[in-house]
């Protein structure tokens, strides 16, 4: 069995939260856009750009929704592919871990893109790294010798980078 990849995608920076649009409806700033296509081509550099064996899932809020299509459009893999999931809008950690679990061992590389604090607070409980990611950063997960996303569990992956802007 091959070793697989999870890349941990906090959304990139959006407006500020007010009075006239609702949290879930927040856009990305063009600083958030900018970043976003710059961590995402460092990405394309470090994964192999085999997209069948590839999942890209997704909350469905506006700005973790606008950043994975500008990472899927950098690293080549189709729009209409990605699995969007409404419950990852201010999900627990354990939830996105249910999600994570049920995907098929067929996929080699899987990529979330949800909010804090659940997308460090996952990378804490399956790493044991206790992280904070920012805007638009990448955690690198590997899950251990033969451990397929339907065991990933507490510790059962290594945490070997943090993509950012720097």
């Amino acid at each position: 069995m091959r070793r697989k990849m999870l890349y941990v995608v906090r959304h990139a920076k959006a407006e500020d939260y007010g009075m006239g649009k609702r949290d879930f409806d927040r856009d990305l700033v063009e600083k958030g856009i900018a970043r976003a296509n710059h961590i995402a081509k460092k990405l394309l550099v470090k994964i192999e750009n085999e997209t069948e064996r590839t999942l890209v899932i997704s909350s469905t809020a506006n700005r973790a929704a606008q950043t994975a299509k500008i990472f899927c459009n950098i690293l080549g893999y189709p729009e209409e592919r990605i699995q969007w999931e409404p419950t990852f809008y201010e999900a627990h950690q354990l939830f996105l871990l249910k999600k994570i679990n049920d995907v098929p061992s067929l996929y080699d590389t899987v990529l979330i893109f949800g909010h804090n604090p659940s997308v460090s607070d996952f990378v804490d409980y399956v790493s044991d790294h206790i992280i904070n990611l920012s805007t638009s950063e990448v955690a690198c997960l590997q899950l251990e010798d033969n451990i397929d996303y339907s065991s990933l569990s507490a510790n059962t992956a290594f945490l070997q980078a943090i993509i950012t802007e720097k």
